[in-house]
C-alpha cells in the first residue's frame, strides 16, 4: 500500500524531503523501511500520526494513508 509521508524539522533535514511515498501496509514495516533508506534517524526521537492523529505501536494503514513524522516539540 502506497502512503504519503510528511516530515518536519529535524526530520524534513534528515530526509532531504518535506514529502514522499513509500510502500508498507503497517507502522512498523514502514519505520523497517525508513531505518533502512535513512540510518540517521536510527538515534533519533520523534512522534507519528496517521492521517492528523497520534499513534503507538504498530497499525495497519488505511487506503490512501497520510503518515507524519514530528520531532519532539519544544516551546513555550
Amino acid at each position: 500500500m502506497q502512503v504519503e509521508v510528511i516530515t518536519f524539522g529535524l526530520i524534513a533535514d534528515i530526509t532531504g524531503k518535506k514529502t514522499f511515498q513509500m510502500q508498507a501496509h503497517d507502522l512498523d514495516e514502514l519505520k523497517s523501511l525508513l531505518l533502512v533508506k535513512f540510518p540517521d534517524l536510527q538515534d533519533k526521537h520523534y512522534a507519528i500520526a496517521v492521517n492528523r492523529e497520534f499513534v503507538t505501536g504498530n497499525v495497519e494503514f488505511p487506503d490512501h494513508a497520510e503518515v507524519a513524522l514530528l520531532p519532539p516539540f519544544s516551546g513555550g
